[in-house]
């Protein structure tokens, strides 16, 4: 039952945590288009991903609020916190200036803070989608 609840505060969480920056990202988009832009390795993707991104925020926060399609949404937030993770990390390893990609409040997070932020989030997400299969399974049988 435990777990059962976990699962579903942590999807409710992230979902929030989607929803929130996905909009962010629409509002600000000239801003989040022109941060991901300085970012070298992004810079050819900038503008697909300026509109992408959010959208995907969106659609993954849809999945985790729908319990049938929740396994979908915990997999794709736990695959796309990775890449936040890494992508953050790299910055924090290989860029001489950090840009600043992220609207509203976790834009007042330092580096340092958002990537132990990210591990948390990853970390729950990776933990709910294991609770998430244990309880289906428990449900199937």
């Amino acid at each position: 039952m435990k777990k059962t609840w976990f699962v579903e505060i942590v999807a409710f969480l992230i979902a929030a945590l989607f929803i929130y920056t996905g909009i962010m990202k629409f509002r600000e988009h000239d801003v989040f288009r022109f941060a991901i832009g300085n970012t070298p390795v992004l810079k050819p993707m900038s503008a697909a991903l300026a509109w992408g991104l959010p959208a995907l925020e969106l659609i993954i926060a849809v999945l985790l609020l729908v319990p049938a399609l929740r396994r979908k949404g915990l997999l794709a937030a736990f695959g796309l916190m990775i890449a936040f993770t890494i992508y953050i990390a790299a910055n924090l390893i290989f860029a001489s200036k950090l840009p600043c990609n992220c609207g509203g409040v976790l834009q007042q997070m330092t580096w340092p803070q958002h990537l132990v932020f990210n591990i948390v989030v990853t970390a729950a997400a990776g933990l709910a989608l294991v609770w998430e299969k244990q309880t289906t399974k428990k449900v199937a049988l």
